[in-house]
Parts: C-alpha cells; sequence; structure tokens
C-alpha cells in the first residue's frame, strides 16, 4: 500500500575537512579518549571517597562511639578547615552513610557503583526501594550510558515495575533466533515527551517520533540506529513504505517497526510479517542476522497478543506505547502483590482484618 511521506528527520551539515586536517583528527581522538579516561578515574576516586566516609560513619554509629550529634560537628569542622571542601555538609554525611549501608552485603554490586557518577547513585538510592531494583537500574543505566536526567526519568516511569509485571511479548521465533532480544524490548514504551494528544492519529505519531527522533532512539536503546522513514520496499511491480526502520548493533539485524495509533488487532501481524520477509529477501546484508520485527500500539489485550504469538512462525514482538507517564505508586502496589504471591505461604504479609492462619505442628 502507498503512504504519503512521513516528515524527514533533520539534516546535520557536517564541516567539510581540508586533506591535512583529517589526520589532525587522530590527535582529536587521543585527546578525548584521554579526556574520557580522566574523568571516568576521578568519578571512580570520588565514589570510593564517599564510599569509605560512609564505612567510617557507620562504624562509627554503630558502635556507640559517636551520636548523631557528631556528625553534625564533623561537617562543621570540615567546613572550617577546608573551606573550598563542597558535599560534605551534614546530610551528604549521611547520604554517603546510607550508600555503604545499603550496598555492603553486595560486593558484585558495589564494584559497579563506581562506574556512575555520584548524582545517579544518589538518585538510583532515592528512588528504588529493593535491592534488585536496585541492581537493574545500576547495571541498565551503565549498559545504556543514561544521563541523570534520563535515569531519573526511567525511575519516574517506573521502568523497573513494568519490566518485572509485564515482560515483552515476543514469539517464539524470536526466543529462538535472538535470545537476547527479550532484554532488550519492552511491552511498552514511555513517549510522554512527544506531547501527543489523547487522540492522535498514526500520522501525528509518526511525525512526532522523528521530530524526536534522538529522544525515541534513547528509549529504544543505546544500540539502535536509524535507517530511516517511510522505508521502501519492492516486491514485484508494487511499492510499500515500512514505517520505521533501525538497526540493532548488538543483535546484529535490521528492526522493522510498524505503528498503529489504535488497539492491536490481529491482523496486523500479517503486514509486519510482509515487511520482515522482505527485508530478509532482499535487503539483508550476508553477515547480518534474520531481520526482527516490532508492532507499536496505543492498547494491547494481552490475551490476544498470546493468541496471536503462540503459533507466529515469524519474528516479531507486540509492545504497547504510553504517551503520559505511568502511576508509579500503582505500579509498586502491584509489584508488592506480585512478590507476596511468589513468596512461601508462611512469608506472606495478613492481610489487615484477617485471622492471622494457623500452622501446622510437625
Amino acid at each position: 500500500m502507498k503512504k504519503k511521506a512521513a516528515p524527514q528527520a533533520a539534516l546535520v551539515k557536517v564541516p567539510t575537512l581540508l586533506p591535512v586536517e583529517n589526520s589532525f583528527t587522530e590527535v582529536l581522538h587521543l585527546i578525548q579518549s584521554a579526556r574520557q579516561r580522566a574523568y571516568q578515574a576521578v568519578n571512580s576516586e570520588l565514589v570510593s571517597l564517599y564510599w569509605q566516609v560512609g564505612e567510617y560513619i557507620s562504624r562509627k554509629l554503630d558502635s556507640a562511639e559517636w551520636g548523631d550529634a557528631v556528625v553534625d560537628e564533623l561537617a562543621h569542622f570540615l567546613a572550617r578547615t577546608q573551606p573550598g571542601l563542597r558535599g560534605f555538609a551534614r546530610p551528604n554525611l549521611f547520604r554517603m552513610r546510607q550508600f555503604y549501608e545499603t550496598y555492603r552485603g553486595n560486593k558484585i554490586v558495589s564494584a559497579l557503583l563506581r562506574q556512575l557518577p555520584w548524582t545517579h547513585n544518589l538518585l538510583i538510592l532515592s528512588y528504588s526501594k529493593r535491592a534488585e531494583e536496585r541492581e537493574f537500574y545500576i547495571r541498565l543505566t551503565i549498559r545504556e550510558k543514561w544521563s541523570s536526567r534520563e535515569l531519573e526519568r526511567q525511575l519516574r516511569a517506573a521502568l523497573f515495575e513494568r519490566t518485572v509485571l509485564s515482560p515483552p511479548k515476543v514469539s517464539a521465533l524470536v526466543r529462538q533466533s535472538h535470545p537476547e532480544a527479550v532484554n532488550i524490548f519492552k511491552d511498552a514504551y514511555s513517549l510522554e515527551f512527544l506531547g501527543l494528544a489523547e487522540t492522535h492519529s498514526e500520522a501525528d505519531l509518526h511525525g512526532a517520533l522523528l521530530r524526536n527522533l534522538g529522544r525515541f532512539l534513547t528509549e529504544l536503546g543505546s544500540d539502535f540506529c536509524f535507517v530511516g522513514s517511510e522505508y521502501p520496499i519492492q516486491v514485484g511491480g508494487q511499492d510499500f513504505a515500512l514505517d520505521l526502520l533501525f538497526f540493532h548493533r548488538g543483535l546484529n539485524c535490521l528492526v522493522a517497526i510498524e505503528l498503529k495509533a489504535t488497539r492491536f488487532e490481529p491482523e496486523h501481524l500479517g503486514k509486519l510479517n510482509f515487511y520482515i520477509e522482505a527485508l530478509d529477501r532482499d535487503y539483508r546484508k550476508p553477515h547480518e542476522n534474520p531481520a526482527i520485527g516490532l508492532l507499536l500500539c496505543a492498547t494491547k489485550d494481552s490475551e490476544v497478543v498470546k493468541y496471536a504469538l503462540s503459533r507466529s512462525l515469524s519474528p516479531a514482538m507486540i509492545a504497547e506505547y504510553k504517551t503520559r507517564l505511568p502511576d508509579k505508586k500503582l505500579l509498586q502496589a502491584k509489584l508488592h502483590e506480585f512478590y507476596q504471591l511468589l513468596a512461601p505461604a508462611e512469608e506472606r504479609e495478613e492481610k489487615p482484618g484477617t485471622t492471622p492462619r494457623k500452622r501446622k505442628k510437625i
């Protein structure tokens, strides 16, 4: 089916370099690499310092050698003797103590902390309540190289809760051909940054994604590379246009994305499967893995999706997009219920107003 071309992403004009200047870029790369290594080294030392200070304060307080008032005196002492020193006020000193006490029992995670800036660590510490949640955000932030702003956005969007409660919906073929895809794709994508109205068309969605392509790529993941919009595909004597085409470096494959500003319907898969087949036959390069497809819908019924994918022989996935950030407290409550169901019966909390169950004597 022919479609009207959607607005293209703006092209950035790259300045032309003189022949001799091309060799200068190698020196520039050396400088930039050295700066990055220096920044990482300084950050690692700074986080290590905060850890050590937190450990020192924790031990003093636990042994009753110090009281909370002594921490105040320490903050005043540092401010008086080191006038240019910043970051060691009373609240920060107690955060260092909390930082140490939170992670001291987990050697693997504590080693990862030094790969993140202190601001990132504080955000994760402030928003996350569970150990597995903190580890989830630590590892994902390192992998995706999120800025502090993007990390806070993902925390507010309750990515951990959504990932646990609603794992990505993928076909059996995707699990077989691309097992890593389950850890890369999501069941729902937060697109609140598009500013779409409650009622919008597919063209509205498509255009907004192109205007916010950088942020959309961040939401997709760091290994996604944009290939084209309304990507032309020719089969037989007919011309078709794929909504969005990406390449994933980690999976080494093309990723076809079809947009639906409506509820998912089983017949939507047929069109996506057609595009995936065309990409594999006529566009995939010899060194690339088979293409996969993502159907991005406004809403979906999980049971309908389950039936639609159960016998599908195509490497397809179905996800929905959200134009508003989810209610984090509601998702946390659902996650708590989920963990309660998984816990052994004797560890489950009794509901208020109910009589505790009697345990059988052995």
